[in-house]
């Protein structure tokens, strides 16, 4: 009996940190995601966001990215280059 409980208690940990890592519920689209589509030469980065069922499209502009359109349910953000931490001076 003891040992039924254990691998009930094993599943629902394991389902717990599958869900909370949230690759699966992107990648079965229930989540919203987003991917880089293309980088410029300047660094500049173009986003693709995908709705998820759960949940509307990501929103970029918190981040500094303005709306370069959409297409279909696809929506395109274009993105300031990230900044990157420099290794001079170490």
């Amino acid at each position: 009996m003891l040992k039924r409980v254990f691998a009930v208690a094993a599943l629902v940990l394991a389902l717990m940190i599958v869900i909370k890592d949230g690759r699966l519920l992107r990648s079965a689209g229930l989540i919203a995601s987003c991917t880089v589509v293309s980088t410029a030469a300047d660094g500049t980065q173009v986003e693709e966001c995908r709705p998820g069922m759960l949940e509307g499209a990501h929103n970029l502009s918190a981040q500094g990215c303005s709306d370069a359109g959409s297409a279909g349910r696809n929506e395109y953000w274009r993105c300031p280059a990230p900044v990157v931490q420099s290794q001079v001076g170490r």
